[in-house]
């Protein structure tokens, strides 16, 4: 993929605690596009059940990923780029964020149980407890090649994972900034 063929949005994906915003946020600024925090399409009572620790069910997830996929909709109709953190965990999902477009892809943010669970351990502020950590693994259906995905393990750095991410989409800007 050249540098003219650059996705119109890429979804950065994985359970909660993956580092889906921290990695998108950094995405974001190696490649001079907008990011957005998939969170931030839930409706208030998709919040209030998580907060409450209760998973929310496909019916509660609906509304929420066509609002994202109206978004993409909107950035890529007008040219624009846009890297959304969404968890995006099962197939059903990854097709609404889709809407059959092919100028979109994923980046898998994988990592095992234990160091997510560490890292929820530590994470403030946040609506998602850890105790949910079971059911976002037990609902996650890795994505496949066929669904336009770069896997990264979660275990680098963030530099690390964004240089990876570029160099798999070969989207240019894959030269780390040099610090002074």
């Amino acid at each position: 993929m050249g540098r003219a063929e650059a996705p119109c949005a890429l979804i950065v994906m994985g359970v909660s605690g993956s580092g889906k915003s921290t990695v998108a946020k950094a995405l974001g600024e190696r490649l001079g596009w907008r990011f957005e925090d998939g969170d931030s399409f839930h409706p208030a009572s998709n919040v209030e059940k998580m907060r409450a620790g209760h998973p929310l069910t496909d019916e509660d997830r609906w509304p929420w990923l066509n609002a994202i996929a109206d978004e993409i909709a909107r950035v890529c109709g007008r040219g624009e780029h846009v890297i959304i953190a969404c968890s995006a965990l099962k197939h059903t999902y990854r097709d609404v964020l889709l809407r059959g477009r092919d100028d979109v892809r994923f980046v898998f943010l994988k990592g095992t149980k234990e160091l997510i669970a560490e890292r929820l351990a530590h994470r403030k502020g946040h609506f998602m407890p850890p105790e949910l950590l079971a059911s976002q693994f037990n609902t996650l259906e890795p994505p496949e090649a066929s669904e336009h995905v770069v896997t990264v393990s979660i275990d680098e750095s963030v530099e690390a994972i964004v240089d990876g991410v570029v160099r798999q989409l070969k989207l240019g800007g894959a030269v780390p900034k040099v610090l002074p």
